[in-house]
């Protein structure tokens, strides 16, 4: 006898009420100081969670570090001449949307909003965060806020580079006797070579391993990777995205 497999996945129906609102977090433009490029958020990272909450009920809202309009990182594009993101077909359906667009020209300022109005908070990844979320109070406190009421609180990528100095309100480091991921430096090595020099201004890895008494973990280069620890959600690089934001619903549909 051949053996029966089935597959069943919720999706969320046109017209019906949603199930509450899940805030996202990008970094406002920037420039880097390594390359000199104009950096922002990776667009993958947005647009995947982005269809994942939208495909399980939830509305969202997108807010910045600074407020204003928003630039996708180049290289994340899939428009873009490099062709490095061209696969990447949700962000390219999600650009010719309207409502999208109107979406990243204008956000507020992360301190504009009251996290009592959201279910969970999530962290969207790029170049900029390794420069506008490190050591950012503003934004340490709205996520502390979200971790610390048993909210999940997801980070992916170069957004993790938040986790790495956040303390809770009783002074220990929030990632202390969590399992979490992010950036791998494999993933950086990569890419530095890809481009033909250093890009970031320190890696998400390297700097994870100097801290005691927590457990950072990768998997194979550019694999689909997220971990969830508590109420903590973690995902690896632009690949992790939709792997973090399914682990993020988990949570708010009350699955195991």
């Amino acid at each position: 006898m051949s053996q029966v497999k089935e597959l069943q996945h919720y999706v969320h129906s046109h017209g019906m009420p949603t199930k509450g609102r899940i805030l996202l977090v990008a970094s406002s433009p920037s420039v880097s100081k390594q390359t000199g490029w104009p950096i922002g958020f990776w667009a993958a990272e947005l647009t995947h969670p982005l269809h994942v909450f939208q495909e399980a009920g939830y509305d969202v809202e997108l807010v910045s570090t600074a407020g204003g309009p928003l630039e996708m990182d180049g290289y994340s594009n899939p428009t873009d001449p490099s062709g490095y993101s061209a696969h990447d077909v949700i962000s390219l359906g999600y650009m010719q949307k309207d409502w999208f667009n109107e979406m990243l020209s204008e956000t507020k300022k992360l301190t504009e909003v009251n996290p009592e109005d959201y279910a969970a908070i999530f962290l969207v990844g790029g170049q900029g965060p390794m420069y506008t979320f490190r050591a950012n109070p503003e934004l340490e406190q709205l996520f502390l806020v979200f971790y610390e009421s048993g909210k999940p609180s997801a980070a992916v990528c170069h957004s993790t580079a938040l986790l790495l100095d956040l303390k809770k309100s009783n002074g220990e480091l929030l990632v202390k006797g969590k399992t979490w991921t992010g950036f791998a430096d494999a993933e950086e090595e990569y890419a530095d070579q890809a481009v033909g020099m250093k890009i970031q201004p320190y890696r998400i890895e390297e700097e994870a391993r100097k801290i005691s008494g927590t457990i950072f973990k990768v998997a194979s280069p550019f694999s689909s990777y997220a971990i969830q620890d508590g109420n903590l959600v973690t995902g690896q690089q632009q690949n992790s995205g939709a792997a973090a934001a399914e682990l993020v619903v988990g949570m708010l549909d009350g699955k195991p």
